[in-house]
């Protein structure tokens, strides 16, 4: 089990690269909801991040991952309620929660 938690946190380590590679240079709001191909790419890479805490946390609920649960619910709402996610709400995401979650991730990835 101890290789599937590394194999999830290197998901969620590799779909920030991928939000952080996709992104305009300047992190202009009004470019990226300009461009579909972001948006969507961003988008599964959440989902992907989302899947993969909740495994971690179904895995071990102490390890911790701040916003954790909150990762999860908007995993779901994209996928299950994919017309009630706001560009505005992605765009906060990736601009005030990633670089958090990238740094715990980084420490949960040296620990374990």
């Amino acid at each position: 089990m101890e290789n599937e938690l590394r194999v999830w946190l290197s998901d969620i380590e590799q779909a920030i690269s991928e939000i952080n590679s996709f992104l305009p240079e300047k992190k202009d709001f009004n470019e990226f909801r300009k461009d579909l191909k972001t948006k969507r790419a961003i988008e599964r890479n959440i989902e992907i991040i989302g899947e993969a805490v909740s495994r971690i946390l179904k895995f071990n609920p102490q390890i911790n991952i701040t916003q954790a649960r909150k990762i999860v619910d908007t995993r779901n709402r994209i996928i299950h309620g994919y017309d009630t996610v706001s560009e505005e709400i992605i765009w906060s995401i990736v601009v005030r929660d990633l670089p958090m979650l990238s740094r715990e991730i980084e420490i949960l990835i040296l620990t374990t």
